[in-house]
């Protein structure tokens, strides 16, 4: 069977036909190259307003790089036609397999952008024998393709969180749809300043953000002014997986100072190598643990009032009715804030100043959890780590929403991986 069969079989071009394939040396390498013609008495195609013209004149041949086949790298050769358009001039007419001067069809692109989701972008360029530029170019095409073409259409559950990128406290925000069935990063921009967040809600648009049921996100005041202000309909919901990791990092400040109190005072370290027998929860601790746990409690400690103080606000959550919520936790507080203990305290002022916000994770009968929020943050530091060498905030968003963003891909006749 001829190579152009094959060709036409996968990659079959209206008003193109397939010529002589070769093999022939490009850069040093030998390599398969397959001609491209024109139809007999087919006109080219404007790239900007897409009415047909007469040829002006032909262009130089030029090599365009196709999936590689076996071992060999793969170029279609084409004399690019430029087209006398009446209404836009004379231009470089619209090649069906690529664009400008991209030396990539969009299927090599199409093809590359699927492994370097799979693999580091570093890695995907040194098995194609290509750069980390190409590899770049070509998920750019495919997330542009992506996010020009998605569905943006009922939306209703978001989260709003920020990562740390590169040095010097800088960070990205990051806008999640959490809607069951259908997570994904909608949108992602520098810096956790109002701008950032309000440049969202300008692309994601008025009426959209009107259908906003619940909004996730943590007590970043910058956030907090954008989302009442841009999604009033919406419950910000202040989850318990956020409240309790702000116990956690209370726990651990109790604990830190606590065993600086030790070696000061040249006494045994009992919190030697326990601090994740307080942290985590009871029911997740070994039989080992559990069993020094137990010792320790026993001990007239901080970190121990403290932890104790954690699993009695436990019953916080079990509570059907947020009224009678509100009666135990204004209880908790009041408590908490006549013990010695400043990390918890400081806990205690932080639930008083946004009952509102706790009162609707009730409202919203715990659908909503920030753990989606903190899992899709995970994802998103992994793809940091595997794109090795993001050199710009630009590149990093790309990767993003290569990798998190569920975005469609453009049409292929055959799906290479």
């Amino acid at each position: 069977m001829l190579i152009k069969t094959l060709l036409n079989k996968v990659e079959r071009f209206k008003s193109f036909v397939y010529g002589s394939a070769r093999l022939m040396a490009v850069n040093g390498e030998e390599a398969l190259v397959i001609d491209i013609k024109p139809r007999s008495n087919s006109k080219p195609v404007c790239p900007e307003c897409g009415k047909r013209g007469k040829t002006y004149d032909t262009q130089p041949a030029r090599l365009f790089e196709y999936v590689p086949v076996w071992a060999f790298k793969v170029f279609f050769q084409y004399s690019p036609r430029r087209v006398l358009c009446p209404v836009c001039g004379i231009r470089v007419e619209e090649m069906p397999w690529g664009f400008g001067k991209e030396h990539m069809t969009f299927s090599y692109q199409v093809y590359l952008a699927r492994w370097a989701r799979r693999l580091s972008w570093k890695e995907t360029a040194t098995i194609f024998k290509t750069s980390w530029d190409s590899i770049f170019r070509a998920v750019q095409f495919v997330v542009d393709y992506g996010l020009a073409n998605r569905n943006l259409d009922g939306v209703t559950e978001i989260g709003v969180d920020e990562i740390a990128v590169f040095k010097g406290h800088k960070y990205l925000t990051l806008v999640y749809q959490l809607n069951a069935g259908a997570r994904r990063l909608l949108w992602c921009g520098p810096d956790r300043r109002i701008k950032t967040l309000l440049r969202f809600f300008w692309e994601f648009g008025k009426e959209r953000s009107a259908m906003l049921k619940y909004v996730c996100s943590d007590m970043w005041a910058p956030y907090l002014k954008v989302l009442a202000k841009k999604a009033p309909n919406a419950l910000n919901i202040l989850d318990r997986f956020h409240i309790m990791r702000k116990f956690n990092e209370a726990i651990d400040e109790v604990r830190r100072n606590e065993v600086k109190l030790f070696k000061a005072a040249n006494q045994e370290n009992v919190l030697e190598k326990g601090r994740w027998l307080i942290l985590k929860r009871p029911e997740n601790l070994s039989e080992k643990q559990t069993s020094r746990l137990q010792d320790l409690l026993k001990l007239n400690l901080s970190s121990i009032k403290a932890y104790l103080m954690r699993e009695d606000f436990q019953q916080f959550w079990n509570y059907q009715r947020y009224d009678f919520a509100d009666r135990f936790l204004e209880n908790w507080v009041t408590r908490t804030l006549q013990t010695d203990l400043e990390p918890m305290k400081k806990v205690a002022r932080m639930l008083r100043n946004h009952k509102p916000m706790i009162h609707n994770w009730f409202k919203a009968k715990g659908r909503l959890s920030s753990g989606a929020v903190e899992g899709l943050n995970l994802k998103a530091k992994l793809t940091i780590r595997k794109a090795y060498g993001f050199r710009s905030i630009k590149c990093l968003q790309v990767a993003l929403y290569h990798t998190l963003g569920e975005l469609p891909e453009p049409n292929s006749i055959h799906r290479f991986c």
